[in-house]
């Protein structure tokens, strides 16, 4: 099945009892058993809900996974994963990576024992090279928010694999429609089901998918006994969303690649990153592993000044100052202040992030009508 049709058609079937094409909104918390432990495979709503379920089965499908698992956020679900490990337990993670997984690995998950070291991704010899008896998992983002670092899936996963160590791969910035890590060999993928998926900044969800059973099953008992899961409304939206994924990346994709070469060619700006370049340091991988470069991206102005840099942010009219990402109108963002405040500033400089660094989210809007924003707001 093509890709375009693969979406649509993902985790839908009529309504048996109407003939409804689109999925029902199941709002109930609890069904009705003809006799005590005798149903119809619902229960109660935060172990399954029938238009979770679909939603669950679109996941897998349009990430050639055999299972999935939605989750009330992006966060949740690597809460999720973060569960399997145990005391004492390591975790390789990218030195490039979204705020809130840094916030929740060293707020949190530190102080329960579980030791994070963090690597540049892009060389694998960094990754090889911390590798103990006691590394269980490794956390990769590519292209990486917000640098658009590019990490090769498959010779991770092949180290992963070596060394008998999970690979989770966070696809929010790519989406299904550009890679699927599951097919280079990652043992689970993540998603802020927020982003691209959802794509219409009207939702907040999460999800994770995999293939093996076993593992499956530890993840599904961590949601159900956890309870972070989306309610059936927030499920509808992001089935939704999912079927016009395609179309949206396309013209994602489309404006992207415009946006980031007027930004490259304009003369008050110093650095622009997108993996779409063919000199990014990351173009040959990703052209290798993704189908398209995407529309997410972050510059830099040659005026490194404060005040430069909140002109161009405050200065803007169709790309709104706002957190998050994917959704159908642009949104531009000061990762330093916002996504990334929770990361330390001596950490971030080290890792190239520096206060100067615009982050940009490209809508599906007129090309030609972001460019004249981000010119007259640039000056």
């Amino acid at each position: 099945m093509k890709i375009a049709t693969k979406f649509i058609h993902a985790g839908a079937e009529p309504d048996p009892s109407t003939g409804a094409i689109m999925t029902p909104i199941f709002q109930t918390s609890t069904y009705v058993q003809s006799a005590p432990g005798v149903n119809k495979g619902f229960e109660y709503a935060r172990s399954q809900n029938p238009t979770r379920k679909a939603l669950e089965e679109a996941y897998a499908i349009i990430e050639n996974a055999k299972h999935g698992l939605a989750f009330s956020s992006g966060v949740a679900a690597t809460d999720t994963v973060l569960k399997l490990l145990q005391p004492g337990d390591e975790v390789i993670a990218a030195s490039d990576m979204y705020g809130g997984t840094y916030r929740l690995f060293t707020k949190v998950y530190e102080k329960f024992g579980i030791r994070f070291i963090y690597v540049n991704m892009d060389n694998l010899d960094n990754i090889k090279a911390v590798i103990t008896p006691k590394s269980k998992l490794i956390w990769a983002e590519t292209p990486t928010n917000p640098l658009m670092n590019i990490v090769d899936i498959k010779g991770v996963a092949a180290i992963a694999k070596a060394n008998n160590i999970l690979l989770c791969v966070d696809n929010t910035f790519a989406s299904p429609y550009l890679q699927n890590p599951m097919d280079l060999g990652a043992d689970i993928v993540m998603h802020s089901a927020t982003k691209y998926l959802g794509g219409h900044s009207d939702v907040v969800q999460g999800a994770l998918m995999m293939n093996d059973d076993n593992l499956r099953e530890q993840l599904y008992f961590i949601q159900k006994s956890c309870g972070a899961v989306p309610g059936p409304m927030d499920c509808f939206l992001v089935i939704r969303g999912i079927k016009t994924l395609h179309v949206r990346m396309q013209r994602h994709c489309e404006n992207g690649r415009k946006i980031a070469h007027f930004l490259r060619q304009h003369p008050k700006v110093d650095k622009v990153f997108w993996c779409g370049f063919e000199d990014h340091p990351g173009y040959a991988v990703a052209k290798a592993q993704m189908r398209d470069f995407g529309g997410m991206m972050s510059f830099e102005l040659k005026d490194k000044s404060k005040e430069a840099t909140l002109k161009v942010l405050s200065s803007t009219h169709l790309f709104s100052l706002a957190e998050s990402l994917g959704g159908v109108e642009s949104l531009i963002n000061h990762p330093a202040t916002m996504t990334h405040a929770s990361i330390p500033r001596e950490e971030r400089i080290k890792n190239g992030l520096n206060d100067g660094l615009i982050r940009l989210s490209v809508g599906i809007e007129d090309a030609d009508d972001l460019m004249e924003d981000l010119k007259n707001a640039i000056g």
